[in-house]
C-alpha cells in the first residue's frame, strides 16, 4: 500500500503468541474495518483457534485512523470477534484513564476501548493526551495481565 518496508521490524508468527502472557494488538483502520494485512494475520491463526491456545489470555487494541470519520468503533468491535472465537478475555481501558477521556478542547483519539491517535496523511505524530491514553492502556492492560496469570 506504499508503505516502506521495515526490514529493522521483527515480526510475529501466530504460534508465538501462544508463549505470551498477554497480547496487545495494534493496527490502522480501513473503511471502518482492520486493515487487510491484520485480518490475514488472523486468519492465520486458524491452528490456535482449534486447539484453543490462545484462551484465556487477556488481549486489548490500540488503532490509528486517517480521520474523524475513520470507522474506529466498527473497527474495534469487529476486531473483537476474533478474539472472542480465540475465547481470549478482552481488556478495554474503559473510562480508567480519567480525565482525559472526557478531554474536548485538543484533537484526541481514543476510546474506553483502546488508545488511539489520528494518523491523518500520515504525517501528524500522535499528542501528548494520545500518548498519555497509549501509555496508561499499557500498564493497565499490564497489571490486569499480571493479576490473570497470578491468579491461574
Amino acid at each position: 500500500m506504499g508503505a516502506p518496508a521495515k526490514s529493522d521490524v521483527p515480526i510475529i508468527t501466530p504460534n508465538e503468541l501462544v508463549e505470551a502472557d498477554g497480547i496487545m494488538f495494534g493496527f490502522p483502520t480501513r473503511f471502518g474495518m482492520m486493515a487487510a494485512q491484520f485480518k490475514a494475520f488472523m486468519d492465520a491463526t486458524g491452528g490456535l483457534w482449534g486447539s484453543q491456545k490462545l484462551a484465556g489470555k487477556p488481549a486489548g487494541i490500540f488503532y490509528s485512523t486517517r480521520s474523524q470519520g475513520g470507522g474506529r468503533e466498527t473497527t474495534l468491535l469487529t476486531a473483537i470477534t476474533q478474539l472472542t472465537h480465540h475465547s481470549m478475555i478482552f481488556v478495554p481501558v474503559g473510562y480508567t484513564f480519567g480525565a482525559g477521556m472526557f478531554e474536548m478542547e485538543k484533537v484526541k483519539e481514543g476510546s474506553p476501548y483502546g488508545a488511539g491517535t489520528f494518523a491523518g496523511d500520515s504525517s501528524r505524530q500522535p499528542s501528548e493526551l494520545e500518548l498519555g491514553l497509549a501509555f496508561h492502556q499499557g500498564k493497565y492492560f499490564a497489571d490486569t495481565a499480571k493479576k490473570l496469570r497470578a491468579s491461574a
